[in-house]
């Protein structure tokens, strides 16, 4: 490691990164200053993982920023890998991820006269991150430190830093008291009138609900200990799942601000939002004409429901705050469950073609196998039709169990947070539910899961079909191929790409298939034929 009187701009920004927490950079390196950015990293006891496309490699970096809370870090070359990872920064932008991508930037003096690969980096990103620095018009710490700082502070979000490859070089002060700079702001205790005013609402309401959403997971015990106290049922977002256990007498379903949760929320007479942010709900206007507590770490720009009280700052001591001294409700326990197992009919998906499994049985037969076999993996999900089954039937314990991308909702999620997740917590691993879309848009990301060894079981649903599109063409007369393909052998690719590919035409072939790769140390693809003809149903039931 270089020491402090030979420390470059890239020694300055990897040292304030190892300082915030962060393990490793993802990334797809160009050749200006990645490079004296990955030996940095590696001076510092940093790794770096080498992805395939670079919205992939913020996707990981995002994925491994949910779990552990620290900042996480991509890098990419300039022009090309900018414009490559700009998706995955919207994913960190709008699912609330603390994210930094280490870009390779320009030169003022080639700035001057350059055009190849040149545009605006910064102008480009400005509407997805937080703020855009550049080493070169500031020093590398103070561009580390407010970078990080920026996406720690709620709502956690992405930030930019350009650094060329000579001003990677340059000499560079290392940042100086390291954990108060760049640690995550602490957050307010509520204003007591607030609170105040959220008892007041409570006071007057004998059918409370609770809402859940991302910003819950580090309050999940003072959470579930308010929702025991009030006797009352709790509706989380995607992303909260496992904040309120699915096995939990409490636990009524998912909310997405759609139609098949509105029979809980009809019987309400109070909402509690514990950090559910507008980005996780479908855009369709509030519908519920009573009084709401807000409890989150900001106050909303754009809140979907004026609230009769809004607590802002630290969520877990609000909770603990409307605890108190809170009356048990008058909901009873065969009135949640009855409205839980409507809301678990109402979406049970039940093809008719009777070609391939059924989504459903897909998800309920590798949670049952993977339970049998001692595998715990946390489950990432990707967008698509096969989304709605995999959210709601496969079960969670604990927030994180379940990872996706809910406020982007992007495809090619799955695969890259999957690999995130299980260099992360390698002893749980991870698993990816997929549709044939979303992987064939990131297929040389199980390249990478062989390459790192990561145990990452791949569940790919293959119905040659861009479902979720196919079932809003309607009656449009659309040409042949338009939104589907031949069927790939996803199993041939992830064997060509040094992994075990397994496939599975029934529900026998698919759990002996899911026994092998729950016993694997390393990546298994299985994929699946599936029928996707109960999506529509699905569908209609979940958004009206």
């Amino acid at each position: 490691m270089n020491d402090a009187a030979a420390a470059t701009a890239a020694d300055a920004l990897a040292t304030a990164f190892a300082a915030a927490g962060t393990k490793r950079i993802y990334g797809v390196p160009g050749g200006g200053s990645s490079l004296d950015l990955i030996a940095a990293a590696k001076a510092r006891g940093l790794g770096f993982v080498l992805a395939r496309h670079e919205t992939s490699a913020v996707i990981m970096a995002a994925t491994e920023a949910e779990l552990s809370g620290a900042p996480g870090v991509a890098l990419c070359t300039r022009g090309p890998g900018v414009g490559n990872a700009a998706n995955g920064m919207a994913h960190a932008a709008l699912d609330r991820a603390p994210v930094v991508l280490l870009a390779d930037g320009f030169a003022p003096a080639e700035r001057a006269f350059a055009t190849h690969q040149y545009f605006d980096h910064a102008a480009m990103l400005a509407p997805v991150t937080k703020a855009q620095l550049s080493v070169g018009q500031m020093a590398a710490g103070e561009a580390a430190t407010r970078a990080i700082g920026a996406v720690l502070a709620a709502p956690r979000g992405a930030a930019l830093i350009e650094l060329s490859g000579s001003a990677a070089r340059q000499p560079a002060a290392l940042p100086a008291a390291l954990p108060a700079a760049v640690g995550a702001p602490a957050l307010p205790t509520p204003e007591a009138d607030a609170i105040a005013a959220a008892r007041r609402v409570l006071a007057t309401a004998r059918r409370p609900l609770v809402v859940a959403g991302l910003e819950a997971l580090d309050a999940a015990e003072e959470l579930r200990a308010l929702v025991a106290a009030l006797g009352c049922p709790a509706l989380v977002t995607y992303k909260a799942k496992g904040v309120i256990a699915d096995a939990d007498p409490a636990f009524a379903g998912i909310f997405t601000c759609g139609a098949v949760e509105g029979p809980v929320l009809d019987r309400a007479d109070a909402v509690i939002m514990v950090g559910a942010d507008p980005v996780e709900f479908i855009p369709k206007p509030w519908r519920w004409p009573v009084p709401v507590i807000e409890v989150a770490t900001a106050p909303r720009t754009l809140p979907y429901a004026a609230p009769a009280a809004a607590l802002s700052g630290a969520i877990a001591p609000a909770l603990a705050a409307l605890s108190e001294g809170a009356a048990r409700s008058d909901w009873t326990a065969p009135e949640i469950a009855a409205l839980r197992d409507a809301w678990l009919r109402a979406l049970a998906n039940d093809p008719r073609r009777g070609m391939g499994l059924g989504p459903q049985r897909v998800v309920e037969i590798t949670q049952a196998v993977c339970r049998r076999m001692g595998f715990d993996p946390r489950a990432a999900v990707d967008a698509g039709a096969h989304m709605f089954p995999a959210t709601t039937f496969w079960q969670c314990e604990r927030p994180g169990d379940l990872l996706i991308s809910n406020g982007l909702a992007t495809m090619g999620f799955a695969v890259p947070a999957a690999i995130a997740a299980a260099l992360y917590d390698p002893a749980r691993g991870a698993l990816a539910f997929t549709g044939d879309g979303g992987l064939l848009m990131g297929l040389g990301e199980l390249a990478t899961a062989a390459v790192t060894g990561a145990r990452v079981m791949v569940v790919a649903f293959n119905d040659a079909t861009l479902s979720l599109i196919d079932i809003k063409k309607e009656t449009r007369d659309l040409p042949e191929g338009a939104l589907g393909w031949p069927r790939a052998d996803l199993a041939a690719a992830m064997r060509s790409m040094g992994g075990v590919g397994l496939t599975a035409n029934t529900e026998a072939e698919f759990a002996q298939a899911l026994e092998q790769a729950c016993a694997a140390s390393g990546p298994v693809l299985i994929d699946v034929a599936v029928d996707p003809s109960g999506y529509p149903a699905q569908i209609k039931a979940l958004r009206g």
